[in-house]
C-alpha cells in the first residue's frame, strides 16, 4: 500500500488489517520497506510478494510527470505479479489525472479507479489546518461549489475494491451528498468549533506567492487554477454506487472533528 500512512491510506490500512489481511505500507517514513516515487530502487522491495496495490500519488496525481510515473510503478507492479491496482485519482483534471487513470488500466493488471472530490480533511489533517485554527481560509476559489469527499468513504471504498471483485473495471466518482463554497464549508466549520472561520478568496498571483513564502510548490496554482474554475461542481454517485449507501455530510464531518479538539 502506497501513501499508507496519509489521510486514505492509514484508514485503509487500518481497515484491512482489521479484517486480518496482511499489509505492507511503503511510504517514505516507513523503517522498512522505504518507499519513494522518485527512487525506483524503492519499487521492488515494497512489489516483492503483494498481491493487490492501493495507489496514492505524492505530492499530487495533477502534477505534470505524475501519469508517466505512475505508469512506470503500474508496469513494474503487473510485471512483478501484483493481480489487482486501486488508484486514488481526482476530478476534474482530464490531461495528468486521466493519463494516469489511463496508465493503470493499460498496465495489464486489475483495475478500479477512485476519482475523488476535495477532502473534507485537507481542513483537519492537512494544509487547510493552521488557516483554519487561526480562523481565516484564503484560496483563489471564488464563491465555486465544492462536493466535499469524506476521507472515510474513500476509504471504504478502497477497501471494497481490493477485497472483492465486484468492482474491477470501475471508475467510481467520489463526492460528499451537497455542493458547499468554500464559505459555506468555513461557517460550518465554525459553528461546530465555536469559532468563527472566516474564508476570504485570492488571486492566484496572490496564492502563488502565499505558497513561495510557506516554501510549498508552485504547481498547486495551475493544479487549483484547474479545478476550481467550476467544472467540479455538481454531485456524482460513485459512494452509493460503490458502497449502497448516501456519502457522509460535511456537516457531521465538521461536529466530530470539533469534538476532537483538534481545532482547539
Amino acid at each position: 500500500m502506497l501513501g499508507g500512512t496519509g489521510k486514505t491510506g492509514s484508514r485503509v490500512a487500518a481497515r484491512l488489517t482489521a479484517l486480518g489481511v496482511q499489509v505492507r505500507i511503503g511510504s517514505r517514513s516507513a523503517a522498512e520497506p522505504r518507499f519513494e516515487w522518485d527512487d525506483r530502487t524503492t519499487w521492488g522491495p515494497v512489489l516483492d510478494g503483494v498481491d493487490k496495490a492501493y495507489i496514492v500519488y505524492a505530492p499530487e496525481i495533477a502534477f505534470p510527470g505524475a501519469a508517466e510515473t505512475i505508469g512506470e510503478f503500474a508496469n513494474a507492479a503487473a510485471d512483478a505479479g501484483v493481480r489487482r491496482l486501486v488508484l486514488l485519482s481526482g476530478r476534474g483534471d482530464e490531461v495528468h489525472a486521466g493519463a494516469s487513470e489511463q496508465a493503470v488500466r493499460d498496465s495489464g493488471a486489475e483495475w478500479t479507479i477512485l476519482r475523488a472530490a476535495w477532502f473534507n480533511q485537507n481542513f483537519s489533517e492537512s494544509f487547510m489546518y493552521e488557516p483554519v485554527v487561526h480562523g481565516v481560509i484564503e484560496l483563489p476559489a471564488s464563491d465555486v461549489a465544492e462536493p466535499f469527499v469524506d476521507v472515510e468513504d474513500i476509504a471504504d471504498t478502497a477497501v471494497a475494491a481490493l477485497t472483492t471483485d465486484k468492482h474491477l473495471g470501475q471508475t467510481y466518482e467520489l463526492s460528499g451528498p451537497r455542493l458547499l463554497t468554500f464559505g459555506d464549508a468555513a461557517a460550518e466549520i465554525g459553528a461546530a468549533r465555536g469559532k468563527e472561520v472566516s474564508y476570504v478568496p485570492v488571486t492566484f498571483v496572490e496564492y502563488g506567492k502565499m505558497l513561495r513564502e510557506h516554501g510549498l510548490p508552485l504547481a498547486y496554482v495551475e493544479m487549483f487554477r484547474k479545478v476550481l474554475d467550476g467544472r467540479n461542481s455538481y454531485l456524482s454517485d460513485g459512494v452509493q454506487r460503490a458502497l449502497g449507501r448516501e456519502p457522509r455530510d460535511f456537516a457531521d464531518y465538521a461536529r466530530k472533528t470539533a469534538e476532537t479538539g483538534v481545532w482547539s
